[in-house]
């Protein structure tokens, strides 16, 4: 027998809310998209009104002020060679560390757990010294080796909890048969470590895409600079231009938002398999 589900008033009063909700959060969206259409003038008369006419000059302004082409490429290289290596170095950590049990690696869990509550700003300070020392200051290598430092606790954390629920079995049947310790990784667990590693992908991208601290400490030179320090540029001592700032935050936006846009069905895939594992 099929279970009636009956339409009541506390059914509609959460889908009330449940739209309230969304509408709030879509509030700061539509105060970017329409503000970043009207001139200066316009935006200071009234921002919350809609652009008398679609003015895309600001954009035109912005994509050579900015020269955006140049800094997209710039965060897309940060973003996807930082994203590579924080899935190599956390999944293969991670695994180690579950699969070798020893008292060593269980404290060496400890460690990463205890990184991820150190606050960046504390620690800020002697990351440039180091840097500067290593040889790192002012280049995009150099920029994703810190990335990989302060992503990898977070990324070891999510792997280690999810390379728990992988059956020994399975990899005990492929060394049986002559697969090497790193074949079995890569042959068995990686592929299976899928749902994981689209979440993963998907935190870091959020997180390294949008900063700007790190950047703005390590990259001097303004050809390396990354979408958010050029949108900063538009903020003064004494003038911001908000026209052109949110023109700029809108095109910084679309990509990420494409990039979710497109891993929507992988993210649904992951949070069922996560669901059904655990």
């Amino acid at each position: 027998m099929e279970a009636k589900h009956t339409y009541n008033l506390r059914l509609l009063s959460l889908e009330i809310i449940g739209i309230i909700v969304g509408l709030l959060f879509l509030v700061p969206f539509y105060f970017v998209i329409v503000n970043s259409m009207k001139s200066f003038g316009e935006l200071l008369i009234n921002s919350a009104s809609l652009p008398q006419s679609l003015n895309f000059s600001n954009y035109v302004k912005v994509w050579g002020i900015m020269k955006f082409p140049q800094a997209f490429w710039n965060s897309l290289l940060i973003t996807v060679f930082s994203n590579l290596g924080l899935v190599v170095i956390s999944s293969l950590a991670a695994y180690r560390l579950v699969r070798v049990p020893s008292r060593f690696n269980n404290l060496v869990f400890l460690a990463f757990v205890a990184a991820m509550v150190i606050p960046f700003q504390s620690i800020m300070i002697p990351l440039v010294r180091v840097a500067s020392e290593v040889g790192l200051m002012d280049s995009i290598p150099g920029l994703v080796i810190c990335y990989f430092g302060f992503g990898v606790s977070l990324n070891v954390f999510l792997y280690h909890g999810f390379i728990k629920s992988i059956p020994l079995e399975v990899e005990e049947s492929a060394t049986v048969d002559g697969c090497s310790p790193l074949g079995v990784f890569w042959k068995i667990v990686f592929p299976l470590l899928k749902p994981m590693t689209v979440t993963v992908i998907l935190l870091n991208s959020l997180w390294i895409w949008n900063d700007f601290l790190l950047p703005m400490l390590i990259l001097n030179s303004p050809d390396l600079r990354t979408i958010p320090l050029t949108t900063y540029s538009f903020f003064g001592q004494y003038t911001k231009q908000w026209d052109l700032a949110l023109a700029a935050l809108v095109l910084g936006v679309i990509p990420i938002v494409l990039f979710f846009l497109a891993m929507q069905k992988h993210i649904i895939e992951g949070i069922t398999a996560g669901s059904v594992k655990g």
